[in-house]
């Protein structure tokens, strides 16, 4: 009788023992979702960084592109030849934006030569920015550093479209109320520290 108690046990204890070593393999897989889980979170993962990558190229792309349409403006002559001024005359008759525009502490963005004819069509187009900003350099001359995408918001003078486009797969923005422009800036002639996009370049300086 104890013989028997006894290979029962060890045969209980078998059992047991596999059934443990098969938990241990088993609950992992289940846990994490098995190897296709984890195969398909590296496939995602590779998806996005080559989506990123992708939208980075086509970003370089068409910064190439406006650097090229805009090449020639950096004689002003030219950009006073193809409709460029200084400031912006408004509903008013008053020309405004005729200074150096900078920030107290974030920098400077330049002097702003807008084109009538871009500016009342109120569409926005990459290869047609509205705007060219030219810094001043240490001889004391004009230097083209910017472009600037500008459409008239409901509150400019005149008024003109009601929700902020977009450029560059980017959303324009409101800067100054006062004024209501859409606005967005690309530094495709001069390094910016704060980015491509930023508003304010901190290397800029006015008189």
């Amino acid at each position: 009788m104890q013989r028997k108690r006894t290979n029962w046990k060890l045969a209980l204890g078998f059992v047991l023992a596999v059934l443990v070593a098969v938990a241990a393999v088993l609950i992992p897989t289940v846990a994490s979702g098995g190897p296709d889980a984890a195969g398909r979170a590296a496939a995602t993962h590779h998806m996005a960084a080559h989506d990123m990558t992708a939208h980075e190229a086509a970003l370089e792309d068409e910064l190439a592109q406006v650097r090229r349409v805009t090449a020639r403006f950096h004689d002003p002559e030219a950009a006073l030849e193809a409709g460029y001024e200084l400031g912006w005359v408004n509903g008013s008759g008053d020309r405004i934006i005729t200074g150096c525009v900078a920030h107290p502490t974030a920098g400077a963005m330049g002097y702003h030569y807008f084109n009538k004819e871009l500016m009342d069509d109120l569409a926005v187009d990459v290869l047609k920015p509205e705007v060219l900003v030219y810094a001043p350099d240490p001889d004391g001359q004009r230097k083209l550093v910017a472009v600037e995408w500008v459409a008239r918001g409901p509150n400019s003078n005149p008024p003109g479209v009601t929700e902020p486009p977009t450029v560059l797969g980017m959303q324009m923005h409101i800067l100054v109320p006062a004024v209501g422009f859409y606005i967005m800036h690309a530094w495709v002639w001069s390094p910016n520290p704060a980015g491509m996009f930023a508003d304010w370049n901190p290397e800029v300086t006015c008189p």
